[in-house]
């Protein structure tokens, strides 16, 4: 007979078998959502829903008995926003959703995930938490620049603005039509020279002496 063998041991000692489902549980009080296989999705399911029990139990000793079986941080988000949610609720915090057989090695997956998921709206708190990070992040890559060049975002928008345009200044000046050719002025007629004059003209020599030297 088959006795204190209950639950499926995944082909890992006891050790990396309670390692790995407190990993996973990190993973769902996280996330609100994971996938896995089948057999290790139905082992799961049980411990999370122990765990929001005791989240919804509140005080010190449940968080210390949360706290032997995932994080801290896990267990703040679990008694400070998952429990609270099922309040009302008496069970069943959590639903199993086949997927299908694994191309690799044909194993069935599974999606683990709580009732009160909210597809659309975690995929735009994701997006939001990534445009703001990304703002973040140009902010900083700003004041870094500021530090180092000692110039801000608006003086680079104006530096901008000047380069473009004196880009522009050339292909302006392209576009202008060319100015016409003023027409030549004819020449003057040159006035004629004035010849030298002849012997005997007004220019004065001294006479030679009579009788040669």
């Amino acid at each position: 007979m088959q006795h204190n063998k209950a639950g499926r041991k995944l082909g890992r000692t006891s050790a990396h078998r309670k390692a790995l489902f407190r990993n996973q549980l990190d993973s769902l009080f996280t996330h609100e959502r994971i996938q896995t296989t089948l057999p290790k999705a139905k082992e799961l399911r049980p411990l999370a829903e122990k765990l929001v029990t005791l989240g919804k139990r509140g005080g010190l000793h449940a968080r210390r008995l949360a706290l032997r079986d995932v994080s801290q941080d896990a267990v703040k988000r679990l008694f400070d926003e998952i429990a609270p949610r099922f309040a009302t609720r008496p069970g069943g915090y959590t639903r199993i959703m086949k997927l299908g057989t694994r191309p690799g090695d044909g194993a069935e997956k599974a999606i683990l995930e709580f009732v009160d998921f909210d597809f659309a709206q975690r995929r735009a708190d994701k997006k939001a938490a990534e445009k703001a990070s990304t703002e973040k992040k140009e902010s900083f890559l700003d004041k870094a620049r500021r530090l180092v060049t000692g110039k801000g975002t608006a003086e680079k928008t104006e530096e901008a603005a000047a380069e473009a345009t004196a880009a522009a200044e050339p292909a302006k000046k392209a576009e202008k039509k060319p100015k016409a050719a003023k027409p030549a002025k004819a020449a003057a007629p040159k006035a004629p020279k004035a010849k030298a004059q002849k012997m005997g003209s007004s220019t004065t020599r001294t006479p030679r002496k009579a009788g040669g030297a």
